[in-house]
């Protein structure tokens, strides 16, 4: 009696055919239901009842059952048991009927979403403006959109320009208040106003209430200005190198802010220049202050909005520069005709 080896193929045992190539995948289930099969079987799930399942969301009853057919399907899953009496939800369809329900209420409120971020003045509006600006001008930008924009979502960013401009730039701000012009690409500038500047000093200055000081009188002035980054800094010296101030004479730049600069000014170490629209602020409360205006032409700064170009909400930014123009029309300042 012969044995057989493991390795040998019995007789009679059809031989493997040959593989021609990978063997195809067959076709996977399709496991994306629409929100119409979600929307039927959540309506089944509260009502247990397909007649009034189908009421409740504006279905024919037909359509109802072919849509919780079709999300089985898709699923792979049983949803339904149902009797000629009364429709039960499976264990499964009781878990997967809370999901479809959050899928729906995160639908709904996205397109929620959707419609506000379509109507002007509301949502998140990030606003950046620099510190010489900041004080005088927010009271009225606030009662703007208080009284104006009440849906508008308003969050404030004080900073310097180049941190303005760098915000603007990368998306973390929307819009910006600060002086122009700018020289930056990719920004668009909406003028508000153009403000003179005014020459503060102390109440027994030589110049102190004058009303036509000439832009020559800088040239020897012991001048006080802000710090390194202010933009209102490069300006005065824009100012007094117009009005031929040598180029080596010492300026003081040991102040943060206008409101030291103008307590300087009060202690007697020497005079300053300050927007129109700060002077009440700052001055108001020191009697060692006294004020001189300029001869005409007076120096000035143009103060505006600024947005990307190319903005989505370029046209809600321009009619909100448009109010604002209106709002600050009480101000001593030049509002711009555009």
């Amino acid at each position: 009696m012969s044995s057989i080896s493991p390795e040998a193929e019995p007789a009679g045992t059809p031989a493997e055919p040959p593989r021609t190539g990978p063997a195809k995948a067959a076709p996977t289930r399709p496991r994306q239901p629409s929100l119409a099969q979600l929307r039927a079987f959540v309506a089944v799930a509260e009502h247990l009842h397909f007649r009034d399942a189908a009421s409740a969301i504006g279905m024919s009853q037909p359509a109802l059952s072919g849509a919780v057919s079709a999300l089985e399907e898709v699923l792979d899953v049983q949803l339904l048991e149902r009797t000629t009496r009364k429709v039960l939800l499976s264990p499964a369809g009781e878990r997967l009927a809370v999901r479809a329900r959050a899928v729906l209420d995160a639908v709904g409120a996205l397109l929620e979403e959707a419609d506000a971020a379509r109507a002007p003045f509301t949502g998140v509006l990030r606003l950046g403006v620099i510190p010489t600006v900041a004080p005088y001008l927010l009271p009225t930008v606030l009662r703007l959109v208080r009284d104006s924009y009440p849906d508008l979502d308003l969050q404030v960013h004080e900073e310097q320009t180049s941190s303005l401009l760098d915000g603007l730039s990368q998306g973390r701000l929307d819009l910006l208040l600060l002086a122009v012009p700018l020289g930056a690409p990719g920004v668009v500038e909406l003028p508000l106003f153009d403000e003179d500047f005014v020459l503060v000093t102390p109440s027994d200055h030589w110049l102190a209430g004058r009303g036509d000081i000439p832009r020559d009188a800088l040239r020897e002035l012991d001048l006080l200005l802000l710090d390194e980054g202010h933009c209102l800094r490069d300006q005065a010296l824009d100012i007094c190198r117009e009005a031929g101030r040598t180029a080596g004479l010492p300026v003081t730049t040991s102040a943060a802010g206008l409101s030291t600069l103008v307590q300087l000014v009060g202690g007697g170490m020497g005079v300053t220049l300050l927007p129109r629209t700060a002077l009440r602020v700052e001055t108001g409360r020191d009697d060692q202050l006294a004020t001189g205006y300029f001869a005409d032409p007076a120096p000035s700064r143009t103060v505006a909005l600024a947005m990307r170009s190319g903005a989505a909400r370029q046209g809600e930014f321009e009619q909100f520069a448009g109010a604002l123009r209106g709002a600050l029309a009480s101000l001593p300042v030049r509002i711009a005709d555009v």
